[in-house]
């Protein structure tokens, strides 16, 4: 059964910009093979295009690949250089949509080409639509969660090795990528 935008609760057309304020996009990655490390990106931008059939909604979305934050600045300036995201060379990471598919009024999938470290490869969100509605301030938002993992290797990120006694990585190939996002209607 094919969701229509009446069995979304509130839901209507528009361009919504991303709230960086309200809004997170965060990652994690196993470290020598035993925690995870996490991070965010603090500098960020996008729009969620909302269609009236809304599996024809589009989503896009940039982020400053320096903006990294593990919090820690050694670990931060590492992540920067040329063993991993080389900022430099490739500033920019960023996400369009070529797919919208909805397998309840509130969750789905966005399928999308993500650009990585001069690499694009394609990539699957599953969401799950917090909601639509008024704020405070009486502007209309969209929340969702949006959750994608990766395998590092295939965007050339491939610093690293194992750890001597124990054969795990030192860093781990699969990075889960989670973004909160808040969305304000633009028109």
């Amino acid at each position: 059964m094919a969701i229509t935008a009446a069995d979304i609760a509130g839901y209507q057309e528009g361009v919504w910009a991303i709230d960086p304020v309200h809004s997170e996009v965060s990652f994690s990655v196993r470290h020598m093979g035993l925690s995870k490390v996490r991070g965010n990106f603090n500098t960020f931008s996008g729009e969620i295009t909302t269609a009236a059939d809304p599996e024809k909604s589009a989503v896009t979305a940039t982020v400053a690949a320096d903006s990294i934050d593990t919090n820690n600045a050694d670990r931060d300036a590492h992540l920067k250089n040329e063993d991993f995201f080389d900022t430099e060379k490739y500033p920019e990471i960023s996400f369009k949509s070529t797919e919208v598919r909805f397998n309840s009024a509130e969750t789905g999938e966005i399928h999308g080409d993500l650009t990585l470290h001069g690499v694009t490869k394609p990539v699957v969100f599953s969401f799950e639509l917090g909601g639509i509605g008024t704020d405070a301030y009486d502007a209309q938002r969209l929340g969702l969660t949006a959750v994608a993992s990766i395998d590092r290797r295939e965007f050339d990120l491939t610093w690293g090795g194992t750890v001597e006694k124990t054969g795990n990585l030192i860093v781990g190939n699969t990075v889960t990528l989670t973004l909160e996002i808040a969305a304000v209607l633009q028109s």
